[in-house]
């Protein structure tokens, strides 16, 4: 009798094992399948084929911590570095878990090492990344870990992952001149290429101050999408497309960790602020670089760390 009870216990240890054995199988395999979806939608990806520049970047490799990554918005159209059409430094405190946001005006009027005083969108046309990285560091003593360069056809297709079902945004005006789309005014739900076009528009009276406040709205918004348990099904699919687009020196460990940080501790929402500040700067016009945000320095830097440290 003991001995058929401890083959019957043997038996369903056995029968739990394989059933664990499939379905660890059966996720790899989906994730494998999820993987190469992704890359089959990434083929035409700017960085598929390239060298990226990890290797040159100098910022400090921080695991655990606050953590600043550079986000940068790209055309390149072939060219090696073009002028960024956004800068933006995502901030994570993995004690607090406050993420933050700093859009830095590509207008903004800064020293740039070795080149003088330029706009600083040129930075990345000097020199890539790292430039920008020490372009920062020397103008807003804000210390860099990471970056992130985002083809802006990598980014009509990664939301359109994160968000399946579109952003909900309210459009102030028609908006058509400069993105290769139109939409319409009033309350829209936006996918793929509208939705980049909605956060690159610029031809109205609010020039690029309304755009940066767009690109925050949306990147509250995807935010909200890609913490939410499902994007975690889409992970792999996501991860396949992110590699041709998005040129970045964060392994991918690191993502998956910091991921699992935002996701599992439920972060709070996200804070965001615009360098220059209001009443910060003035608008003027030199001949050898057009019009720029001449910006008092003290003055935003000391509310880049009011905001970092709220």
């Amino acid at each position: 009798m003991e001995r058929m009870q401890r083959r019957k216990k043997f038996r369903w240890k056995r029968f739990i094992l394989f059933i664990s054995f499939l379905v660890v199988c059966g996720v790899s395999a989906y994730g494998v399948y999820e993987y190469k979806q992704g890359v089959s939608l990434a083929q035409d990806g700017k960085w598929k084929d390239k060298d990226k520049e990890a290797d040159s970047f100098h910022g400090e490799d921080v695991k655990f911590g606050k953590i600043n990554v550079l986000l940068l918005g790209s055309d390149t159209r072939g060219e090696e570095h073009a002028r960024t059409d956004s800068i933006m430094i995502a901030h994570y405190d993995q004690d607090t878990h406050q993420p933050r946001l700093i859009s830095i005006m590509r207008d903004t009027y800064v020293e740039i090492p070795g080149h003088g005083k330029q706009k600083i969108n040129a930075a990345y046309a000097y020199g890539g990344p790292e430039l920008l990285r020490q372009t920062i560091k020397e103008n807003f003593d804000i210390d860099i870990n990471y970056y992130a360069v985002v083809d802006f056809e990598g980014f009509s297709k990664i939301t359109d992952i994160v968000a399946p079902d579109g952003i909900e945004v309210d459009v102030p005006h028609e908006m058509t001149y400069g993105i290769g789309t139109t939409i319409n005014q009033g309350i829209q739900t936006l996918h793929g290429d509208k939705l980049l076009g909605y956060v690159r528009y610029r031809h109205d009276n609010m020039s690029d101050f309304g755009r940066v406040q767009r690109q925050q709205e949306v990147i509250g918004k995807l935010e909200d999408q890609a913490l939410s348990v499902s994007t975690l099904i889409k992970l792999p699919k996501l991860l396949g497309v992110i590699g041709p687009y998005v040129e970045t020196n964060m392994d991918t460990p690191t993502m998956l960790s910091l991921g699992k940080d935002l996701i599992s501790n439920h972060s709070n929402d996200l804070k965001t602020m615009r360098i220059p500040v209001n009443g910060s700067f003035t608008n003027e016009r030199f001949n050898n670089v057009g019009d720029v945000l001449s910006i008092n320095l003290e003055q935003n830097n000391t509310a880049i760390n009011k905001f970092l440290s709220s």
